[in-house]
């Protein structure tokens, strides 16, 4: 069994702030698997590595031995989560957070144990609670103590318009809690006061409060601001393989030790000698393939993790491939081989038949990142060719 200063070190990683922790410790000593939340709102219908730091923190519980909740919120998603916006998020239809949702459980076990993970929507509660239950919800909180939550403070004081359906996300998160007789919840640290919401409701309707985990918002790929789709700076978990690939290896160095606390599954015993590795000489690259390899096969499998540099075109031969890799589709007529010697003349990649030949004898040709030989055929198929230090294309054998 896990001590419980090894399962308290696990949980702390990467973790912001755990209110409180000497709960937290007191209902790791009880040795009884622990009711352990987390939600989303199916805003869109697929998720990114941000996404996933919570998911992640979830299936280290689930390592612990612990119950773990992953809750749909397909009601509160219809409200609208105002949580860090300055104006109000315009409210889903119910058709669209069924749509969003029927993706979730695909990707989320992809990282979690389907036979040890309870998949709830919160509308199976707040269906039931009714106006007169919904009133007397709102009966909790005052105005002024809604408006100590800093956007909504933000957005008073700056005479931007608050609805008052807003007002009601916090107490229906809460009441999740209450509903699910939550022991810990986990929440982005801008969840904070949503997830003592929480808290405080347990402790009216007489239950035990749970204990709040709040993760760090993930850097995106640029390692300044959040990931987001809407910045570009984010990693897709169903994004083609050498997409992601192609991602992970171009961060910045500085982050990738981040990601790994945040991301990988790794001890940290590993992550910590990949660390003095570096600082003994190895290359940071080096060190941001294994990581991307280890998210791409959580998502892809072992085989496309192994072979996701080729797709990638592998960027790291010689640097950076250029952004506007020029697209080229060949037709040898259905042959079932095309002489390496004819797709350099044809794509433009070398001026006749004998520049080919020349830079092939000089070793000065590469496909998918490897020298290939003068009398190299290639099957039908789509390769990333290097010819010399600065011709490149993305050619398609037909």
């Amino acid at each position: 069994m896990t001590s419980v200063d090894e399962s308290l070190a696990l949980i702390k990683r990467g973790a912001d702030e755990i209110l409180v922790e000497d709960e937290l410790i007191e209902k790791l000593k009880s040795g009884q698997p622990l009711r352990i939340k987390a939600g989303f709102d199916p805003t869109a219908p697929d998720l990114h590595l941000g996404h996933t730091v919570l998911v992640n923190k979830l299936r280290q519980f689930q390592d612990l031995g612990h119950h773990v909740i992953f809750l749909i919120g397909d009601f509160t998603g219809m409200i609208g989560d105002p949580t860090g916006k300055n104006v109000t998020r315009k409210p889903l239809t119910r058709d669209e957070v069924l749509e969003n949702a029927k993706t979730y459980k695909a990707q989320i076990f992809k990282i979690l144990d389907p036979e040890k993970t309870e998949v709830a929507f919160n509308s199976t509660w707040m269906n039931e609670l009714g106006a007169a239950g919904m009133i007397e919800l709102a009966s909790q909180l005052t105005v002024a103590r809604m408006l100590e939550r800093d956007d909504f403070e933000k957005r008073y004081k700056g005479n931007q318009p608050i609805a008052i359906h807003e007002f009601l996300y916090p107490l229906v998160q809460g009441y999740d809690s209450v509903a699910l007789k939550a022991d810990v919840e986990l929440g982005g640290t801008d969840q904070k006061f949503n997830l003592l919401m929480g808290r405080e409701l347990q402790k009216h309707y007489g239950q035990s409060p749970q204990v709040v985990l709040t993760m760090p918002l993930l850097e995106g790929l640029d390692g300044v601001q959040k990931m987001s789709k809407s910045l570009g700076n984010y990693v897709g978990i169903e994004e083609a393989p050498g997409i992601m690939f192609s991602k992970i290896v171009s961060m910045p160095d500085s982050l990738m030790w981040r990601y790994f606390e945040l991301l990988s599954f790794r001890p940290m015993s590993e992550v910590e000698a990949l660390k003095a590795s570096v600082d003994q000489g190895a290359n940071p690259r080096d060190i941001k393939i294994e990581l991307a390899r280890e998210i791409i096969a959580r998502f892809h499998g072992e085989e496309a993790a192994a072979n996701a540099h080729k797709s990638a075109g592998n960027r790291l031969a010689d640097g950076e491939l250029p952004e506007d890799l020029p697209e080229v589709e060949i037709d040898f007529d259905g042959a079932a081989e095309a002489p390496i010697v004819a797709v350099l003349n044809r794509s433009d990649l070398a001026n006749n038949s004998a520049q080919a030949k020349d830079m092939l004898k000089r070793e000065a040709v590469k496909v998918d990142g490897k020298v290939v030989p003068a009398g190299a055929m290639l099957p039908p198929g789509t390769y990333v060719i290097q010819a010399g230090k600065k011709r490149f294309a993305r050619v398609t054998v037909k």
